[in-house]
């Protein structure tokens, strides 16, 4: 069953959007053994991304970006019907329960409080790409 399961989540792509250009790093170094990883420095950078031909499977998303902050990023991939579907998860500073219950709100999948753990992250990018995985391949049945 596990490599069932990998196998959904070959050539699976993220997109991370963070202004920390040592975020970034550190994401993309962990991520991209398994993953295809894009990056997007600010809120209009990540949408244009996410709204292209080749939309990433999931968006690890700061909220405190430079231009439009992440929860209005959020906001727009979750009413556009081409977008709506790609799990985001917020990873952010931002660790008080409004911030969190916001978070959610606004549609994310997810919420993770910096520094980050590599195994916690990797283990909830794999479950929410597979839960996505697995939707696509539902949809596609129907």
């Amino acid at each position: 069953m596990i490599t069932k399961m990998h196998h959904l989540l070959e050539n699976s792509s993220i997109l991370v959007v963070d202004d920390s250009v040592e975020t970034l790093k550190i994401i993309g170094e962990l991520l991209k053994k398994e993953f295809a990883i894009k990056v997007a420095t600010n809120g209009e950078m990540a949408l244009k991304i996410a709204q292209s031909n080749t939309p990433p499977d999931l968006v690890l998303l700061d909220i405190m970006l430079p231009d439009i902050n992440g929860y209005e990023v959020c906001k727009e991939l979750k009413k556009n019907p081409e977008t709506e579907v790609i799990p985001v998860i917020f990873l952010t500073a931002k660790n008080e329960v409004e911030d969190e219950a916001r978070g959610l709100g606004v549609g994310a999948a997810d919420y993770i409080i910096k520094p980050i753990y590599p195994a916690i992250l990797m283990a909830r990018v794999k479950n929410h790409l597979l839960m996505k995985k697995m939707h696509d391949l539902l949809i596609s049945k129907l």
